[in-house]
């Protein structure tokens, strides 16, 4: 790797600054400060995505930056909130979009760490959020990270700077951030 690794976000919701937007930026921040670059491809990205199609036609321009984004990146976090114990439908629909990737010579997440954040107004959407998308990154071949962030959110979880007031929630997403850079490295042999 001749340059500094670069870790991508995917996630948030439809609504502009959303707990789960500003979770997936601290956990970003983590990995910056590691050394990583870092891109963002947030809630209103999603939202611009057409419902994937698998028919032909081709991408249109939304779904061609997410795919050449996953292309480019040597690991990635994706958040979600968790609607009704599972993933959002814009993560999903994101995630299903990445069909596009199945024929390339490193597939979907192949070889990849991919670090989940997850925010749910309550422990229970925390937790069975957190499995369906690590499920997910193992048939797409990515690398879970050990350690994935699962915060009960509520409208005070983050200050007005969008940092976390719980100090767990920071120590959370942080790690998260810290493991799929040092997977990445450690990919990279740096």
């Amino acid at each position: 790797m001749s340059q500094a690794p670069l870790i991508l976000g995917i996630g948030g919701t439809v609504r502009s600054g959303s707990s789960t937007e500003k979770a997936l930026v601290v956990a970003l921040r983590a990995a910056e400060a590691g050394g990583a670059r870092t891109r963002l491809l947030g809630g209103p990205f999603l939202a611009s995505l057409p419902i994937f199609d698998p028919g032909p036609g081709g991408p249109t321009p939304e779904q061609a930056v997410l795919v050449a984004a996953v292309r480019e990146a040597d690991g990635l976090i994706i958040a979600t909130p968790g609607y009704h114990g599972s993933l959002s439908g814009v993560v999903k629909n994101a995630l299903d979009t990445l069909e596009l990737l199945s024929g390339d010579e490193r597939p979907y997440f192949s070889g990849r760490p991919v670090g989940v954040v997850v925010t749910a107004n309550g422990w229970q959407a925390g937790g069975t959020t957190l499995t369906a998308v690590r499920s997910i990154i193992h048939a797409m071949r990515g690398w879970p990270t050990p350690f994935g962030a699962a915060l009960n959110a509520t409208a005070e979880s983050f200050d007005t700077e969008g940092c976390p007031t719980d100090p767990k929630d920071g120590w959370q997403l942080t790690t998260v951030g810290e493991q799929v850079l040092e997977f990445a490295k450690m990919k990279a042999g740096t």
